[in-house]
């Protein structure tokens, strides 16, 4: 899920060790554009080298925000489709990637956006299904998170052949009194009675990554990503659980923190991700299951063994 698609050795390895059959990589974001009044394509793939075995599925994955999608025009989204579908194929020739099979758009829509966002799907699954020069379609899939299943009367069903739930980021972030707004099975009770009636097959994506989020005065104060695990100098000290205070100004990779600033560590504890896991499995009604870790990274992938890992995917089998 970066810009740059670089396999490391070790990564490879780990696909190879953990039989991975699909991986899904992010070929751009849609993003509103004040300047033209109009949705544009940001962050595209950089492909440094493809070295994926003959035997992983690629699926490319969009992600358009919502604020976007509450921006455009009604009249501007069957451009939009043509301008999201245009650029798939030139990155997929672009980067010889083979076999395209499904193609899958991140949104995290509202009741307010659900109407044109809707179109869009509609828009693009024509485009998918019917290619020219005889060329085989695509299916057609959408993320799907937790408040969408837990309100789908008002959130309504997007138009696509499946979904991929978003088991993860379900608690408020921005709460101080949060313990882990990453993962928390108590949260994900909350949301997870309509599973089994949700109208859509439905696979499944578990987070292994972390964070940090930072309050000052109380209040949120933005996230601190990419630290190492031994960050926690003498700058600071241990409060109650995952809760850190900053005991002096200090310069932490390049963030600026204030003395009385306090830091919440979050991670995807692999107990939490069995646990979810076990939640969600035991009431998603498709047999034909995909599940899928959040993300492909030399660093996140070091904080589990492959029997760990294994151990997420046997869960759900």
């Amino acid at each position: 899920w970066k810009s740059v698609f670089t396999l490391t050795r070790f990564e490879e390895q780990r696909l190879d060790s953990l039989e991975v059959k699909t991986l899904y990589i992010k070929f751009f974001d849609v993003d509103w554009d004040e300047e033209s009044r109009s949705p544009v394509p940001v962050a595209k793939l950089q492909v440094t080298n493809n070295k994926l075995p003959e035997k992983i599925q690629v699926i490319p994955v969009v992600f358009i925000s919502n604020e976007c999608i509450r921006k455009t025009d009604p009249s501007q989204i069957t451009m939009l489709a043509n301008r999201i579908h245009t650029l798939i194929q030139d990155i997929i020739s672009g980067n010889r990637f083979k076999s395209i099979k499904e193609i899958q758009i991140d949104c995290d829509w509202t009741q307010a956006t659900k109407e044109k966002y809707f179109r869009l799907l509609n828009d693009l699954k024509q485009k998918v299904t019917d290619l020219p020069n005889g060329q085989a379609g695509y299916k057609l899939s959408c993320t799907i998170r937790l408040h969408q299943i837990k309100f789908l009367v008002k959130t309504g069903v997007p138009p696509v052949d499946r979904g991929l739930l978003m088991c993860y980021n379900m608690g408020n972030l921005k709460n101080p009194a949060t313990k882990n707004s990453i993962l928390e099975t108590r949260e994900l009770k909350k949301y997870s009675s309509n599973l089994s009636n949700y109208p859509l097959p439905l696979d499944l994506a578990l987070p292994l990554f972390d964070w940090k989020v930072l309050y000052r005065n109380n209040s949120y104060a933005g996230l601190i990503q990419n630290l190492p695990g031994n960050c926690f100098t003498d700058a600071f000290t241990k409060r109650t659980g995952n809760r850190y205070e900053i005991l002096k100004d200090t310069l932490l990779n390049g963030y600026e923190l204030r003395k009385g600033d306090l830091i919440r560590d979050e991670q995807s504890d692999l107990k939490e991700i069995l646990a979810a896991a076990n939640e969600a499995g035991s009431r998603l009604k498709n047999t034909q299951l995909r599940v899928s870790l959040y993300h492909l990274d030399s660093v996140i992938l070091n904080k589990y063994t492959t029997n760990e890992l294994e151990s997420i995917y046997n869960s759900l089998r």
